[in-house]
């Protein structure tokens, strides 16, 4: 029986060779064996592994600040976790630069937040701005996170992704920082942008 990830990704053979996906539950036993540990910078995105690029200043201070910035806005309404694994299908536990998840007593000791635990993702993007644009949206957007946000440290800009669906999102804006804006799962909060942008 074929996965929504192979119907939605067929993979190319490269020079007459059939790639193979690896599922989440491989990469979770290798990082048990500690063929990986957390001194490989790494994620599992479309069963692929993908080598996560080192972190600037700018992007860890901006990091840092939404965090604590979160944290004081909800309090104890919700979980967030910044640079954690979520688990969004067999063949994908990325780590996110920021999460909201809904509140779990446990703090998700058991397993890692899934689509319906996850109320929003945000990815902070310098260098790759494409790959969280194009291959990071159309994933979480095809397993159903109903919005995504996407900090452009480039020229400072945040995009709201939102209406998921098999083919990408359905809605973007994009927001400077003298705008407002609300979450989808709390849609009487309005936040600041320029509270989420690095000083």
């Amino acid at each position: 029986m074929s996965t929504v990830l192979e119907r939605t990704i067929p993979k190319t053979p490269a020079r007459g060779v059939k790639t193979r996906l690896i599922t989440v539950a491989e990469y979770d036993r290798m990082i048990e064996a500690e063929i990986y540990t957390e001194n490989n910078r790494i994620e599992l995105l479309n069963g692929e592994i993908v080598e996560l690029m080192p972190k600037g200043t700018k992007h860890t201070s901006a990091n840092s600040r939404i965090v604590r910035f979160l944290i004081r806005l909800f309090d104890e309404k919700v979980i967030v976790r910044g640079q954690d694994p979520i688990w969004l299908d067999d063949f994908s536990e990325p780590e996110p630069d920021i999460v909201l998840a809904k509140w779990n007593e446990t703090d998700y000791a058991e397993y890692h937040p899934k689509p319906e635990d996850i109320l929003l993702v945000m990815e902070i993007s310098d260098t790759t701005l494409a790959y969280d644009r194009d291959e990071k949206a159309l994933a979480y957007s095809r397993n159903n996170i109903q919005q995504y946000l996407l900090l452009n440290l480039q020229n400072e800009t945040l995009e709201d992704y939102r209406q998921p669906n098999a083919d990408g999102y359905g809605s973007k804006q994009t927001y400077r920082s003298g705008d407002a804006f609300n979450l989808v799962a709390f849609p009487k909060i309005e936040i600041e942008v320029k509270n989420l942008l690095p000083e």
